[in-house]
């Protein structure tokens, strides 16, 4: 059985793409689940940080935590976006097959904008996320909208890259993408601007193919606890770098209503996401 490749995705930046993959990487570490992890965000490299991060602080402080693996992709990362097209494609493959066999999830962060790395992941993906912020500048890349009546005129350019990537994978092996769109950072209270946004995602997700899901909220502790390489759902009596309050509660349960709503909470049964990409 091969791995569930779960690709972030979202040609636009700061749509919390990193954010979202380090922390569903970390719950189905917790679920007892192998995962590998590559970080086509080339010139950045935050997952690959975080955890660089993780490994650094478990280890000065003797805690045993859960790991993910990485393969090899390159000497220089940096240096894949200079490369021909065929040659970094060739690149990304070897380092996906070095763990598509070996582990149960392959978590993959692509950058904002287009590259033929990124294009290469969506096209190998069983699921996409997609993270928005809650913004008509977000949307705009996924659907163009009529400036006087605010209707949905057309998909826009990464609709156009996940339908691509949809008629590349099944040219492969005859297997659909499922597309998941994640409201980010969502405001605590009800605005106009968000209902607006709120009813175009909607609209064209029954358009184009893709599901809406409540995501994160902009909480400080999903950014103060990633220099240590830790989220929430690593704090326990061992691992407190910093003082546990309520909010960290909330988070945590915010984090799990996310993950149930993937479908990778832990259950008896298979979750639905992976039940209909299958293995």
């Amino acid at each position: 059985m091969s791995a569930r490749i779960l690709t972030f995705g979202n040609e636009k930046g700061g749509a919390g793409k990193s954010t979202v993959a380090m922390h569903v990487a970390v719950h189905l570490l917790h679920q007892g689940q192998s995962v590998a992890f590559i970080d086509l965000d080339l010139r950045q490299r935050t997952l690959a940080r975080f955890f660089s991060n993780r490994l650094t602080w478990s280890r000065a402080h003797g805690v045993d935590l859960p790991h993910a693996a990485e393969p090899f992709l390159y000497d220089k990362p940096a240096s894949l976006l200079s490369l021909p097209e065929a040659e970094a494609k060739k690149i990304f493959d070897r380092a996906l097959d070095e763990v598509v066999q070996t582990v149960d999830f392959v978590i993959i962060d692509t950058p904002g904008g287009d590259h033929v790395l990124s294009r290469r992941a969506h096209a190998a993906a069983h699921v996409i996320v997609t993270p928005m912020n809650d913004s008509f500048i977000d949307f705009d890349l996924l659907g163009e909208v009529d400036p006087v009546t605010l209707d949905v005129k057309r998909p826009s350019i990464y609709a156009e890259t996940v339908w691509n990537s949809r008629k590349q994978r099944v040219r492969w092996d005859g297997r659909s993408i499922d597309w998941i769109v994640l409201r980010n950072r969502l405001a605590a209270t009800e605005a106009r601007n968000r209902k607006r946004v709120d009813e175009r995602v909607s609209a064209l997700g029954k358009r184009v193919g893709f599901r809406v899901l409540a995501g994160l909220r902009d909480r400080v502790i999903y950014r103060e606890l990633f220099p240590f390489g830790l989220t929430v759902q690593d704090l326990s009596a061992e691992v407190r770098p910093v003082a546990v309050s309520l909010a960290h509660v909330s988070a945590r349960q915010e984090l799990r209503s996310l993950m149930l709503s993937l479908g990778l909470e832990a259950d008896d049964a298979v979750p639905p996401v992976l039940a209909e990409t299958g293995t």
